[in-house]
């Protein structure tokens, strides 16, 4: 298995989260080896909150949860990409997507 090198982040990798089935871009979260773990053990996708220092569980509180179909990694091993089906919103002003304006404040999606 070729493992996340979090060492080159000072312990935190960005982690891209796309849907499954419409490789919509969805958000981009941080992950520690922690929630790494956590989310190949539950299959569900588990990030670091920076602002809160401590892991989170996307959907723990809004019922929006994050059901993991694959993990993909760069060729750096730095940069990881989460293949998912959302439940709901993935962003938390309630878009699907947090990639829904443009530059100019217009949304798009």
């Amino acid at each position: 298995m070729i493992r996340p090198d979090f060492e080159k982040g000072n312990g935190l990798i960005p982690c891209i989260v796309q849907d499954v089935h419409t490789n919509q871009v969805l958000m981009l979260a941080w992950m520690n080896e922690e929630s790494f773990q956590k989310t190949r053990e539950t299959g569900l996708a588990t990030y670091w909150s920076r602002s809160r220092q401590e892991l989170w569980c996307k959907g723990e509180t809004s019922g929006h949860y994050q059901h993991v179909k694959e993990i993909l990694i760069d060729c750096d091993e730095d940069t990881l990409l989460l293949k998912v089906e959302q439940d709901g919103a993935a962003c938390h002003t309630g878009k699907y997507s947090c990639f829904y304006r443009n530059i100019e404040g217009e949304e798009v999606l």
